[in-house]
């Protein structure tokens, strides 16, 4: 099990190395050579395991060997045992056919928790075991940015600078980044949009001197760790609902198009999955995608969705690498047209592949209110906004006979202003995070210009 690049020009990488590069030296993604794959009979042989021994069962191929059984299962362990819910990712009935998959139990309310925890472990090992230290560089439109500082703070092997949107995350996003008191966490306020965070860390990440001299490592899902970590809990919730002997579908609040690729992942080794479905909000550049064969960026408009504020998934990459047949030569080509001129157009056999598997609806900045406040007074369940998109496109996209998921990506109290303001609640923050908005703040506000932030991150590295 090695790791090739979608742009077909690095080098491919063993497990390790591959954690360690995050992004390819050719500014493409990894991705295995090969998915492996599960039998319905292995996947029926899950039935009934804690979602710690399902995700060791499915994750352990894509170590290749370089983590010994034992070690690779006490991180398991040790990630999960941060959450607040023994069942790490449970299931609420919404509806006679409909659920929603809880991903709010970790230490930061987000589902980027489920993958981080696990990262900074694997990534822990993986330098230790060289002797070496990393610099991680990240961009986060909310919830990345939190659960990774959280995730790596105090570790002594890693130094962590997150970039964040200046004035366009929650107040309670902003404090989760910047209200830690370790040494080796950085926060940096970027005056611009996720997009210009996202894309000054691949500009870092494609200054070889520069990467080179603080080895810099990375937690976005342009790595491929973090899309590995989040394949589990379709599995553990297909499993649950009856799967592999009937199909299940799922719904997810799509951004960067990390979180959907992992469902993608886990159709792609065996896992019997009806239909994906993308959900976004007003910045629709899946939907338009997917509806047209042209994906083009747009002006990012502000929503009560910060964390899918963006025109660039990223990972689409990866799909579309796998919709071309692997050519790598026509993802550079696409790559490169919308580094030209923000857009380019898919061919029309690999939008039919896409199709096959995907499908995609958008929900209005009324929509999402509406859906908050008609599910609170049906059910006395309260959605985030971000849920509550993937819950409002989840009804558009439903199949008698078929069991529907929908995401729910993070806790409501993370976004209390757009809850509140749907609602009428005033969702509280867990107790262990009561005290969050009174604590003392630590950024750096920074202009986005790259040098200017190569230059702080060399200074306060200690790589």
């Amino acid at each position: 099990m090695d790791y090739i690049s979608t742009r077909g020009e690095a080098p491919s990488l063993g497990f390790c190395d591959a954690l360690l590069a995050g992004l390819a030296r050719d500014g493409g993604l990894y991705v295995p050579r090969k998915w492996p794959h599960f039998s319905k009979k292995e996947i029926r042989a899950l039935r009934g395991k804690s979602y710690q021994e399902i995700a060791f069962a499915i994750l352990l191929p894509f170590t290749n060997g370089e983590i010994p059984g034992e070690t690779f299962r006490s991180m398991i362990d040790e990630a999960y045992g941060t959450f607040r819910h023994p069942a790490i990712a449970p299931l609420v009935q919404a509806g006679p056919n409909s659920f929603v998959m809880e991903l709010f139990h970790g230490t930061t309310l987000a589902f980027k928790d489920v993958a981080m925890q696990l990262l900074a472990r694997l990534m822990d090992y993986a330098l230790e075991k060289r002797g070496e230290r990393a610099t991680i560089v990240g961009a986060t439109s909310g919830d990345t940015g939190g659960a990774a500082i959280d995730a790596f703070a105090g570790r002594e092997r890693t130094d962590i600078f997150i970039l964040f949107p200046n004035g366009k995350v929650s107040p309670v996003q902003q404090r989760q980044m910047t209200t830690s008191t370790a040494s080796n966490v950085h926060a940096l306020a970027v005056e611009g949009n996720f997009d210009d965070c996202q894309n000054l860390v691949k500009a870092m990440f494609n200054d070889a001197p520069f990467r080179d001299r603080v080895k810099l490592s990375g937690v976005n899902s342009i790595n491929w760790a973090r899309i590995m970590a989040q394949i589990v809990y379709y599995f553990t919730t297909a499993i649950a609902l009856g799967g592999p002997d009937r199909k299940i579908s799922f719904t997810v609040p799509t951004g960067n198009f990390g979180d959907i690729f992992a469902g993608y992942c886990a159709k792609r080794m065996g896992l019997p999955i009806g239909k994906l479905v993308v959900a976004t909000n007003e910045n629709d550049i899946l939907e338009r995608t997917l509806k047209t064969g042209r994906y083009e960026m747009k002006a990012v408009k502000a929503t009560t969705s910060p964390s899918m504020d963006i025109q660039i998934s990223s990972n689409f990459e990866r799909l579309l690498f796998e919709a071309y047949d692997r050519d790598a030569s026509k993802v550079r080509a696409a790559m490169n047209s919308l580094k030209q001129s923000n857009g380019f157009e898919i061919a029309k056999e690999a939008l039919a592949f896409i199709k096959k598997d995907f499908r995609a609806g958008r929900a209005s900045e009324k929509q999402v209110a509406q859906t908050i406040k008609k599910t609170h007074a049906e059910t006395g369940y309260l959605l985030d906004p971000h849920s509550a998109i993937g819950v409002f496109v989840a009804a558009k996209h439903e199949k008698p006979n078929t069991p529907m998921v929908t995401l729910a990506t993070a806790h409501p109290a993370k976004f209390p202003a757009a809850v509140k303001s749907a609602s009428g609640i005033d969702p509280a923050l867990p107790t262990w995070l009561a005290d969050l908005m009174h604590k003392e703040e630590r950024f750096q506000i920074v202009k986005p210009e790259l040098k200017a932030i190569e230059t702080f991150i060399g200074e306060h590295s200690r790589a």
